[in-house]
């Protein structure tokens, strides 16, 4: 069973949930302004032989916080160092999904001393542009007709009114559709919800960014995976993994969410990368 926790870190109190046994990784969901329940039961396929250390980053999930709180990005990074230093751990071993593999560059850059590997799942991409590029196809990817089609159907259908439960699970899944390769794959996503205000305070923190100078001046044992397939697009990822000189693999027929759509694909690449025990 998880061992689940709460926190006191720098006046917030942060959920975490740790999974398996061995050598520590942890795992920066994405969002921001998400929690970490939608990468499991996915990512749980690495707990073999390790650790895995889920937490809810402040202002998502149950890591609430009042709403004068600030949740920008320099508050995400100083809260995953006083984790670190709670945890006892020297140097990090990180599994940073979409938003949370951008958390954790920022984080390298900020504590490079303290990251023993990085595994950047997904990764938002390191500069505005490249976001604004994603944002613009996501929304288009989300505006093809058989996703508007059955949007239309579920409206009609009444199911508002007479399960409430369902049509809310139906609505979350065609509100992600344009994530996958596979837009039917959605169904297999666990849903989750997305707290708007620290969403827009951490884009906003982070204004024009650019990150690539920063990451080519790294020395971070590293390793890049996205789908050939998500709106994200993969040449943001390839840029990134040159910067840090790590390697990279595309995924074929696979959108943003590799541990729904390629799990197999997915644990055999971060496998090998992540620590684990000598006798999983």
């Amino acid at each position: 069973m998880p061992d689940e926790y709460s926190r006191d870190v720098r006046q917030v109190r942060i959920f975490e949930r740790r999974v398996g046994h061995g050598p520590c990784t942890v795992v920066l969901h994405g969002g921001p302004g998400a929690h970490h329940d939608y990468l499991r039961p996915g990512f749980d396929r690495l707990a073999a032989g390790r650790t895995l250390i889920y937490y809810d980053q402040r202002g998502g999930g149950q890591s609430t916080v009042p709403r004068d709180t600030p949740v920008g990005w320099t508050e995400q990074v100083a809260d995953l160092e006083a984790l670190r230093r709670v945890w006892g751990i020297d140097r990090l071993t990180i599994a940073g999904y979409s938003w949370g593999a951008l958390l954790a560059l920022l984080y390298t850059i900020r504590f490079p001393n303290h990251v023993a590997s990085l595994a950047l799942v997904s990764p938002a991409p390191a500069w505005r542009a490249a976001r604004d590029e994603f944002n613009q196809r996501f929304t288009a990817r989300n505006a093809v007709a058989p996703i508007v089609e059955e949007r239309g159907k579920l409206v009609a259908s009444g199911l508002r009114e007479s399960a409430p439960v369902a049509y809310r699970r139906r609505i979350f899944e065609l509100s992600v559709a344009g994530y996958f390769h596979d837009w039917h794959r959605a169904r297999d996503l666990t849903p989750f919800r997305i707290t708007g205000r620290t969403q827009q305070e951490v884009w906003e923190s982070l204004g024009d960014f650019d990150l690539r100078r920063q990451l080519e001046g790294l020395s971070v044992r590293a390793i890049v995976l996205h789908g050939d397939d998500d709106p994200i697009p993969y040449r943001s990822a390839e840029i990134l993994a040159s910067l840090l000189g790590a390697p990279f693999h595309l995924i074929p027929e696979c959108g943003h969410v590799p541990y729904v759509e390629a799990p197999e694909t997915f644990a055999a690449l971060l496998n090998p990368f992540l620590p684990r025990s000598e006798h999983a």
